[in-house]
């Protein structure tokens, strides 16, 4: 049995978050992955941005910080240059991450920086109002779309991958069971590693979609969500409205803190 409490600022609670929201699914995983691989606690600094997502630093019983709008990767970076003994967790939504924060993501990625950044997607700006996110889907709407978003959205993974991460999974609040696992993997890769939690926004996101409530938006993540093996197999007709789920890509290559400790050794040599 896990002694939660230990793991959380009780003087902070109760949550900022909505009746139904699916974070307090994706901190447990996290919680859940670290208690797994028993790690110390003093050895983990959980860094976040701005959003809903990234209140969850404000709850987590670890050395935190929350930061600007979009700048948590960038943060976590020197943090880890700083003091690379210990593990670096970022956690940030998909507009903080991948809006504002996109240059930053991708860069961390190509750096393959050892972070671990666990993106809560609820498709949706939640705490600012329900404006749409890069990932809100295509023809979905929000505030600032009311009738119908035109824009395709980012795939996540796809853009991790592209820019260099060396692990990059996806997991939804519906299989927090998945979730922890696929964190507790990326926690253990030596390189920059992002996985991708989909969940549920039943205030600003499924008000406006006719989701239905919390409960019904969790039955239909666990609907469409597939798995990465099976997916491929179906039709594109079939495809439509599901999504995959599982571990995309996952390789190692040259960790940026270790190969900028080489430079240094290899000036002070020449000293």
């Amino acid at each position: 049995m896990i002694d939660y409490e230990k793991y959380l600022c009780m003087d902070r609670l109760p949550h900022m978050w909505c009746p139904g929201c699916g974070n307090g699914i994706l901190v447990k995983s996290i919680i859940n992955a670290i208690e797994e691989l028993k790690l110390n606690q003093d050895n983990v600094v959980i860094v976040s941005g701005i959003g809903c997502s990234s209140r969850a630093a404000s709850y987590l019983n670890f050395d935190s910080i929350h930061t600007l709008h979009g700048r948590a990767i960038p943060v976590a970076t020197g943090i880890k240059l700083a003091k690379p003994e210990i593990n670096v967790i970022v956690i940030t939504g998909d507009g903080d991450c991948m809006s504002i924060g996109g240059n930053h993501f991708i860069h961390g990625a190509r750096r393959n920086i050892d972070l671990t950044v666990v993106i809560f997607n609820n498709n949706i700006y939640g705490m600012t109002g329900g404006q749409a996110s890069p990932l809100t889907p295509h023809g979905k709407k929000a505030t600032t779309a009311p009738y119908g978003l035109v824009d395709s959205p980012f795939d996540v993974c796809e853009v991790a991958k592209a820019a260099g991460a060396t692990y990059v999974a996806r997991a939804t609040s519906y299989n927090p069971r998945m979730l922890t696992n696929l964190i507790a993997d990326g926690i253990n890769n030596k390189g920059f590693s992002v996985i991708e939690g989909i969940t549920q926004c039943p205030t600003n996101y499924g008000r406006k979609n006719n989701s239905g409530d919390a409960f019904k938006m969790l039955q239909q993540i666990g609907k469409n969500s597939v798995q990465l093996e099976q997916y491929e197999r179906l039709s594109e007709k079939e495809k439509i409205d599901k999504f995959s789920v599982g571990v995309f890509y996952n390789e190692h290559k040259p960790e940026y803190g270790e190969e900028y400790k080489k430079i240094i050794e290899e000036v002070k040599v020449r000293e």
